[in-house]
């Protein structure tokens, strides 16, 4: 019985107990008084321990055992969701949401600053002649500006205080001339003889040179602001206070902004980690935010607007945790959970279906299911419906690509493989959206979220380069090359998302080309799209999300390099250049000609080399499916 104890120390104990239990009794052990009870506990111990239970539950006055438990983020011997050695994981943890913790409010009430463990003063300077692109001068100091409302109010009441700070950090604060700016905290001690002394905390953060157009940075500073709190010296706080002047223009939009940014900058992930030292959280104390403007106007469009950049931030973490999640946790079964959860989550205004291999293969789709071959775990095409309670004015489809790891197949990766669990990139954009809408439940739209999940694997049952597969539209696709491996399963998806749901407009999404990169870099997604009205409103959700996007050419003369000598295509460019363009242009194959589509290149903007996922797409897909319900002329 003693080998459910995998420590000396705990076996120790354990015979102890049992010792101890007989000498102290006049029954013999062999007799059934006792026996029943001590077999039952041993069967209890053994059921505990299969299921996964700490082992301290036995010993809980071990201070040893309670020790070793609290270095970890799980508890000693408990381990994040993974595959076994015989199967796959078919699950995946979703970090916790800050704003579950931490609530964004906004009033025009006077400000109870007494309570609060740091006051953020937000201000920006007088209006200037000087043109924005006019440089100041080599060490040019700015004047201290004069403090109005409640800023005043603090400075008369602490002696000057906030107008030393303006004086004293005028040479690199500059009056908060940069939205975003922000001086070092300082601490501002009060006393009188009624009362002890009082220590304030404050902070302030720059608006910018032109305060009436704050609304603009909205997202600039809800940044700002969770910069400033998730500094480490400032763990401790749990409530802080911001004043903003009276007079700023805000919106609905702007609020929006301001909680998307906040509540995004928050996002750790501490998924994978064991020891509890190198799991920090960003102000894991915080709870609450206030903002306060005066004369705010419109308290409702505030209210609304929080809300909405609350449920937009939980769609760039739920794309952030798609994308950071390494392999042997997500595969294709774990993202079908994923969007499971989403449709659980929504409360029935997300539906999820799930078609299987046969269902798949039943309709045809080879170039999906040609890729997955080689995968451990079953090719699932994952598909989420939203509709509106009202009048559907449109019906859109969004398909992301699925790949949840890319060798490159038989025409193996020679570099930068550790990172292809990002090629997931376009489903988790597309996933993230789908969260946001199904809180945001906006009206006239009715929306379609495809994805083709799978892994592009090597192994005896992988396509090779030269295999021919049919998709399933018909046409023929000959392999060139098994690392083109996006497109393939991205035609069956779009195919779907056109002739079997019927979506009047599809944008779709995917970490397809190194090429894209190549010309635009790691901050812009490149757009491809015929429809130039299209191209427009993507460009204007662009700057209105600060997902960066560009278009790009379609070449028609390049569609001859997709020619194949014996399928209707070939899955890889026979040129050297424009590889961007050429995969741009296969995927115009699998959507009917007169709907509007757009491809949109992520390749770049999906990932950052010090933080990981970066949330890209969430944001954009969001936004175009919310403008979509809308009527013509609307934003």
């Amino acid at each position: 019985f003693l080998t459910v104890f995998d420590s000396p120390y705990s076996r120790m104990r354990f015979a102890s107990s049992v010792v101890a239990l007989f000498l102290g009794s006049t029954t013999k052990i062999g007799r059934p008084s006792l026996l029943p009870p001590l077999v039952a506990a041993f069967a209890t111990t053994r059921a505990t321990f299969a299921a996964g239970q700490k082992r301290s539950y036995f010993f809980q006055t071990s201070s040893l055992s309670m020790s070793s438990e609290s270095k970890f983020v799980r508890g000693e011997g408990n381990a994040f969701p993974s595959w076994s050695y015989d199967k796959p994981c078919d699950s995946m943890e979703w970090n916790p949401f800050a704003g579950d913790r931490i609530s964004l409010q906004v009033t025009a009430e006077d400000a109870d600053m007494e309570s609060s463990d740091l006051v953020i003063v937000g201000i920006a300077p007088p209006p200037s002649d000087r043109k924005e692109e006019e440089e100041e001068e080599e060490g040019e100091v700015a004047t201290p500006i004069e403090l109005t409302g409640k800023a005043k109010e603090i400075d008369e009441l602490t002696g000057g205080s906030l107008s030393q700070i303006l004086s004293e950090q005028a040479k690199t604060f500059k009056n908060g001339a940069k939205l975003g700016d922000s001086t070092p905290l300082v601490r501002v001690v009060t006393s009188n003889e009624a009362s002890a002394a009082k220590v304030s905390k404050y902070v302030f953060l720059g608006l910018g040179t032109n305060s009436t157009n704050v609304s603009s940075g909205g997202s600039k500073l809800g940044s700002a602001i969770a910069s400033i709190l998730s500094q480490k010296e400032n763990n401790y706080m749990k409530k802080c206070t911001i004043l903003l002047p009276s007079g700023t223009e805000v919106s609905k939009q702007f609020f929006s902004d301001v909680a998307s940014s906040f509540y995004a900058a928050f996002y750790t992930d501490n998924r994978f980690k064991g020891l509890k030292k190198n799991a920090p959280n960003k102000a894991e104390n915080l709870t609450m935010v206030s903002i306060h403007i005066p004369l705010l106007g419109d308290e409702k469009a505030a209210e609304e607007g929080i809300l909405q950049g609350k449920a937009i931030s939980k769609g760039v973490y739920m794309t952030k945790d798609v994308v950071n999640a390494p392999h042997n946790v997500l595969n294709s079964l774990g993202l079908a959970d994923v969007a499971r959860r989403i449709a659980k989550e929504s409360g029935g205004k997300i539906k999820c279906n799930i078609l299987s291999k046969k269902e798949c293969e039943e309709r045809g789709m080879g170039a999906f299911l040609g890729v997955a071959r080689g995968s451990e775990t079953e090719p699932l095409l994952i598909h989420l419906t939203y509709k509106p309670s009202g009048k559907v004015i449109k019906k859109v489809g969004i398909v992301g690509k699925g790949l949840l790891f890319d060798t490159g197949g038989y025409n193996i990766k020679t570099a930068i493989m550790e990172l292809m669990k990002f090629d997931c990139g376009g489903s988790a954009a597309v996933l993230g959206a789908a969260r946001a809408i199904g809180e945001l439940c906006p009206e006239g739209v009715e929306a379609h979220f495809v994805v083709a999940a799978c892994e592009n694997m090597i192994g005896s049952k992988a396509y090779v380069p030269s295999d021919i597969l049919t998709a399933s539209n018909g046409l023929t696709i000959e392999i060139g090359n098994t690392d083109a491996e996006g497109r393939l399963t991205l035609a069956d998806a779009l195919v779907y998302t056109d002739k079997e749901l019927g979506c009047e407009s599809i944008i779709e999404l995917s970490t397809l080309t190194g090429a894209c990169m190549i010309s635009l870099g790691k901050e812009v997604a490149g757009v491809w799209t015929s429809n130039d009205e299209l191209a427009e409103e993507i460009k204007d959700i662009s700057k209105t999300t600060g997902d960066k996007s560009w278009r790009m050419p379609l070449v028609e003369e390049y569609k001859e390099l997709l020619k194949s000598k014996f399928a209707d295509l070939s899955n890889v460019s026979s040129g050297k250049y424009g590889g961007a363009i050429t995969a741009a242009l296969f995927l115009q194959n699998f959507v009917s000609k007169k709907k509007p589509f757009a491809h949109i290149d992520i390749a770049g903007p999906v990932w950052d080399d010090k933080s990981g996922a970066t949330g890209y797409g969430a944001r954009l897909v969001t936004e175009w499916v919310t403008r979509q319900g809308k009527q013509q002329g609307e934003k």
